[in-house]
């Protein structure tokens, strides 16, 4: 019985498989906890696990939004410390394993199936080479996916929280805004993100940017998660200020991912991972989000011999950690 979990800033996600193939696997349970509302990873495996009649685990991988360090990690975006340790005294169990979220999100598109990607770009196609992933959630995560020859092989970074790079002189007053406000050095993750979302909705609407009716502005103000409401408005077409931010988050996503192409070549594809971009999948389509991956000066015509595939299934980090669970474990 493997356990596998997603662990980000907003949700932790749980799901309990048997031996994984080469196709995705259905979970056996599967559950989803507001991270924010537990004091710690191990509380919510203990209503999990128990929730399923207490379900012998052998092997289980989490996949958490940070570093890995000596089999520990500081949450970036949540006030817990996962140990591997703590987690095998919960579990009971010795073959537990800690990876980066994008890690285990790099995994686990091995086994997908085209129906659950959509192709933004084909680029070149046809070349195998490394892959590199890309994802905005909650925060946003960087990894690189190498082929060997043999196999791929992921390896996490911490780029989202490298510099933001603005492109125009929105994007530069934004910048500004944001160095004032965080004192100093503004990660890309504070733009390309769903706190970057809220981010930019802040700085247009105290600049005056742009208008949106009084109910949808006393909406956001009201919500729990923000960023998600924005982005409602925006693609509901509610609010011409939640869709500008939308359009600024677009832009700037499109560019991080195509510095990350530059930086990894990758003739395997880009990957789009995340909660963000299937909630957004219509307007990545329209086209701003290629045109700023491709905005790369005198390499724009290697930049465009990139695949660039969104990936649709929300439970691929879940899969990737089962899968090295099982490879690892």
């Amino acid at each position: 019985m493997i356990l596998a979990g997603d662990i980000g800033g907003t949700k932790t996600n749980l799901a309990l498989f048997d031996e994984i193939g080469g196709t995705p696997p259905t979970p056996r349970a599967q559950g989803s906890y507001p991270s924010a509302k537990y004091d710690s990873l191990e509380a919510i495996l203990r209503d999990f696990v128990g929730r399923q009649g207490g379900a012998a685990v052998t092997h289980a991988c989490f996949g958490v939004a940070g570093p890995v360090v000596r089999d520990a990690v500081t949450a970036t975006n949540l006030a817990w410390v996962v140990g591997r340790a703590s987690i095998s005294r919960t579990l009971g169990t010795q073959s537990v394993r800690l990876i980066n979220d994008l890690e285990a999100t790099a995994y686990g598109i091995e086994v997908l199936t085209p129906d659950q990607l959509h192709t933004l770009s084909e680029g070149a196609g046809g070349r195998m080479g490394h892959r590199a992933l890309i994802a905005a959630g909650t925060g946003l995560g960087m990894a690189l996916i190498y082929w060997d020859g043999a196999r791929f092989r992921p390896a996490a970074s911490e780029g989202g929280h490298s510099d933001f790079a603005p492109q125009n002189d929105t994007e530069l007053e934004l910048q500004r805004r944001l160095r004032r406000e965080f004192g100093g050095h503004v990660s890309v993750e504070r733009v390309v993100s769903g706190m970057g979302l809220v981010n930019i909705y802040n700085f247009l609407r105290d600049e005056k940017r742009s208008e949106e009716p009084e109910k949808v502005t006393r909406e956001i103000e009201a919500a729990e998660d923000k960023a998600a409401r924005i982005g409602a408005a925006a693609m509901a077409g509610e609010s011409g200020l939640c869709a500008r931010a939308l359009d600024i988050l677009v832009e700037a996503y499109g560019a991080a991912a195509g510095n990350l192409a530059l930086l990894v070549k990758p003739a395997g594809g880009l990957y789009v991972g995340g909660g963000i971009a299937p909630k957004i999948l219509e307007r990545l389509k329209e086209g701003s989000f290629m045109r700023a991956f491709t905005d790369k000066g005198r390499m724009s015509k290697l930049a465009a011999s990139f695949p660039v595939r969104v990936i649709l299934d929300d439970k691929t980090a879940l899969y990737g950690a089962a899968r090295f669970a099982q490879l690892r474990g």
